[in-house]
């Protein structure tokens, strides 16, 4: 199959050159995805770079969560068992028959903690292992008990106190969503919506259509503004984040009709807009995406892909109009022609944000400002950019079925 009607996204040229023509087919992404399966195993990930860095063993984390996602996603899609083989064997290792998990602490109230559990709900339907449906109690258990803000939104985690993250959207609703239908008998839907909400309420930009990387429900935080408790920018992949925390709660509730979703999908909907509006010519869009061409700034990869598989997954269940498909496209193509490339004959996935946060309270050089942006390492084939590029391209090999 050729990259036709689309320029970029080929073949592999033989040194330090960007992937460009459209006349080699997707052999050479699938090859990525299975080398990178090859040489990863559950006590080794070579996509965790932040652990790598770190020099820390993986545990449970969202990063691993973003990979095995985007692997089931093609499983589902294509049916190839090597997939979903690969998927159970990573998350078998880590959870033991009563449910528990090995680097899992309840305690430490990290929404990001949520989101791996995403997984166990397509690996118990396809595995039909018992471990898997205790662990998703065990990952509800604190869900039901995470600490909240004033308005009812969920803590970002315990050393980050009545504070609200873009990112958080999507490390724990789309789970609660799923958990709830599956489970509770949507009993918990008002609650979920509810969070949306507010974030739409209190964090939204209403010149720009985007949303403020994070918001501190006190309004005491040091980078936060003192009256309305928001951080000074936005972060294009808490954008990305926030897009796939709406896109995959509207997809989990098949509740079409009633008035809540239909005011988040009003609410995805401007979003895709307003985003679209800050895109790139390159297809692509910025790491703070305001600020096109400014200083440091920079085309960021995992952001891009983020919103090139929102775009394309929201056209594809019927969730976005038509129009959005070109736009997604656009971004996809733009990753595979700037930051696709090879380096002595291996592919690499670059121009990937490793890390952004806000705070704590002890380091205030995550302050928010522009320059903190454009401070953090900027990486090659970190989960948090591969992920969100594979969903991406499950989405393309659709249309181009």
């Amino acid at each position: 199959m050729l990259f036709t009607g689309i320029s970029g996204c080929a073949g592999v040229p033989e040194n330090k050159e960007s992937i460009r023509s459209n006349t080699v087919d997707t052999k050479v992404i699938d090859q990525y995805i299975d080398d990178l399966m090859a040489k990863s195993t559950p006590t080794a990930p070579i996509w965790n770079i932040e652990k790598i860095k770190l020099g820390r063993k993986p545990g449970w984390d969202y990063i691993d969560g973003c990979m095995i996602m985007a692997l089931l996603e093609i499983y589902q899609t294509s049916g190839d068992e090597k997939f979903l083989k690969f998927s159970d064997e990573y998350e078998d290792y880590r959870i033991h028959d009563d449910g528990s998990i090995d680097g899992y602490d309840k305690n430490a109230w990290n929404i990001d903690n949520v989101n791996g559990g995403k997984n166990l709900f397509t690996l118990y339907d396809h595995t039909k292992k018992e471990k898997y449906r205790k662990a998703l109690d065990t990952i509800y258990a604190q869900v039901k008990d995470q600490p909240r803000t004033a308005e009812g939104n969920f803590w970002h985690k315990a050393i980050y106190p009545n504070q609200v993250w873009l990112d958080g959207l999507y490390m724990g609703q789309p789970f609660y969503m799923e958990y709830d239908v599956r489970f509770n008998g949507g009993k918990n839907k008002q609650d979920i919506y509810n969070q949306f909400f507010n974030v739409y309420k209190n964090m939204r930009d209403s010149k720009t259509g985007l949303y403020y990387h994070g918001y501190d429900a006190t309004k005491s935080i040091f980078w936060a503004d003192k009256k309305t408790g928001l951080s000074k920018n936005f972060w294009l992949r808490s954008l990305g984040w926030y897009s796939m925390a709406l896109l995959d709660t509207l997809n989990i509730d098949d509740d079409r009709d009633s008035e809540n979703w239909k005011k988040l999908r009003e609410i995805f909907v401007d979003l895709c807009e307003s985003m679209i509006k800050f895109q790139d010519e390159s297809g692509m869009w910025w790491q703070v995406p305001n600020y096109p061409g400014k200083g440091k700034n920079y085309l960021e990869t995992s952001g891009s892909a983020i919103f090139a598989y929102s775009l394309l997954k929201g056209v594809r269940t019927g969730i976005l109009d038509a129009k959005f498909q070109e736009k997604g496209l656009k971004a996809f193509n733009g990753i595979c022609e700037k930051y696709l490339n090879t380096d002595n004959g291996r592919l690499s996935l670059k121009g990937i944000c490793l890390v952004a946060g806000l705070g704590p309270e002890k380091d205030t050089r995550r302050d928010g400002s522009f320059d903190y942006y454009m401070s953090e390492p900027i990486v090659e084939d970190d989960a948090k950019g591969v992920g969100p590029f594979i969903l991406a391209y499950n989405e393309y090999r659709q249309i181009k079925k």
